[in-house]
């Protein structure tokens, strides 16, 4: 796999910008659980943008990626892997086969260093080939999600059982490279171009822990609310804290440039 600058430094492909509040109008993301907003945030740090052109082509990779779960199915979409997507992509006409300009997109987007644009995170998977093994996993029951086996799966039985099985549900699992890259250009769009901002809301591909053991937890029937700092004044959260469940893997003000996540269980 060769290794492409991903954003090169040239102005004709990105520009930076000094402080600023910075706010993403009408933000959707088309996953079905993590809908979560992106704040207005003020920063004194430089900010990463992609200019109309390069931002358009990000678009279009997003909907082909958006079209590749629709037709391989919600959880089979966690994980995917990235020549897996591009052969269905070439045999189904309603994905769109990608070109080699958009492949070559791709990897710049994995393999670019994601600390350019202020995320400091380890990047825990190293290659745009790096594959979820399905029989690693399983599949956890009205979710669409998997889980890792092991101690990811017995840490979720156990919070099911201390918390309450009709209190807490596993609202993300295992996502592959795939996954985590099309909600990274979906948060890249709603931000208009804005990659250090996505990058504070979602981990770059490659830099989550979803791809080797974490998962999120929610309240049940909270909503898109379970991936906002609100599930942090909820019971289920204070319950999950006094059990020792939670070691917050993004604290307030953590060094990595993301922001607070309440609801991510740190597993490794």
């Amino acid at each position: 796999m060769n290794r492409r600058n991903f954003l090169k430094t040239s102005t004709a492909l990105i520009t930076y910008a000094g402080t600023s509040s910075l706010y993403a109008d009408g933000f959707k993301n088309d996953d079905k659980y993590i809908k979560d907003s992106i704040d207005i945030i003020t920063t004194t740090q430089k900010e990463f943008l992609l200019d109309a052109h390069k931002l358009l082509r990000l678009s279009k990779i997003n909907k082909k990626l958006i079209n590749l779960r629709r037709v391989v199915g919600y959880g089979n979409f966690n994980l995917i892997g990235f020549d897996e997507a591009l052969l269905y992509a070439r045999r189904y006409p309603k994905i769109g086969k990608f070109s080699k300009d958009e492949i070559a997109l791709f990897e710049e987007i994995f393999y670019h260093s994601a600390s350019d644009y202020g995320f400091y995170g380890k990047k825990v998977l190293t290659e745009l080939n790096d594959n979820i093994n399905k029989k690693d996993t399983i599949k956890v029951p009205r979710t669409g999600h998997y889980l890792f086996k092991g101690k990811p799966v017995e840490l979720y039985e156990q919070i099911r059982k201390d918390i309450g099985k009709e209190n807490v549900v596993l609202t993300s699992g295992v996502r592959g490279i795939v996954k985590q890259t099309q909600l990274f250009l979906s948060k890249i769009v709603a931000t208009k171009g804005n990659v250090s901002l996505a990058s504070r809301s979602l981990a770059p591909p490659g830099h989550s822990y979803h791809g080797v053991s974490d998962f999120d937890i929610g309240k049940v029937g909270f909503g898109y609310r379970n991936f906002t700092e609100d599930f942090a004044k909820t019971d289920e959260f204070n319950k999950l804290m006094e059990l020792g469940f939670i070691t917050i893997r993004y604290p307030i003000e953590n060094p990595y440039g993301v922001r607070f996540e309440p609801w991510h269980i740190k597993v490794v």
